[in-house]
């Protein structure tokens, strides 16, 4: 029986670009990688570059003193849903971490993220649970995220910004820095779209595009 073992939950694409990352933060504490698994509610294979692939529930079955799960799944939703699954059953949240992630000072962040190769968290930033970065995304100072927020690659969140719970912000977005007692701030659920400049607050569950962002206009079957 294994003291511990540990599980990527989903094998698509971004699952499979975490793994590397947990491989190698695992292994260099001696994990071996027998205890590594991907966990899929649907496994296509049953090996998926070099990982054995279990269903949820075979992940359940096998006998370990403690088990650990880090959900590589961009909807925040989802996401949430996976978690308090897993949680519930008792599985500890790993994080991940890659090696040239860069953090400052005082930098406070919630079980369950993912920082991909590249991340920056600079000073004075407090961040939630499940939170996800992608490569060469950044957060600067005096920022506040919530929990299962996402982060596309390339982000760039500037200093003195709020981004409630569940948001997601695409790839390339750049959000403009507020100021010290007055942030910008970015509602819950809200989508933020790839490439947009956010200037101005978002509201919740908003989906704003463009250079300067705007919300997306929602057009009806009798709309113009």
């Amino acid at each position: 029986m294994s003291n511990a073992i540990y599980a990527v939950f989903g094998a698509s694409g971004f699952g499979r670009e975490v793994m590397p990352l947990v491989r190698q933060q695992l292994q260099s504490n001696g994990v071996p990688l027998s205890d590594i698994y991907f966990v899929d509610d649907s496994p296509q294979s049953d090996i998926l570059n070099g990982h054995v692939v279990l269903s949820y529930t075979q992940f359940l079955l096998l006998t370990a003193v403690e088990k650990y799960v880090v959900v590589a799944i961009a909807d925040a939703s989802i996401r949430t849903l996976i978690t308090e699954r897993c949680s519930s059953d008792g599985l500890g949240m790993l994080s991940v971490e890659a090696a040239n992630v860069f953090k400052m000072d005082n930098v406070l962040i919630g079980k369950g993220s993912i920082l991909c190769p590249f991340v920056t968290l600079t000073s004075n930033i407090r961040i939630g649970k499940g939170f996800q970065a992608n490569i060469y995304s950044y957060v600067a100072h005096d920022c506040v995220i919530g929990d299962y927020v996402t982060f596309a690659p390339a982000v760039k969140c500037n200093g003195n910004i709020v981004i409630a719970d569940n948001a997601y912000i695409g790839t390339g977005a750049i959000i403009k820095q507020g100021q010290p007692g007055k942030p910008l701030v970015i509602g819950k659920g809200a989508v933020v779209g790839m490439g947009a400049v956010v200037t101005k607050n978002v509201a919740d569950g908003a989906v704003v595009v463009g250079n300067p962002a705007k919300p997306l206009r929602r057009v009806g079957l009798g709309g113009k």
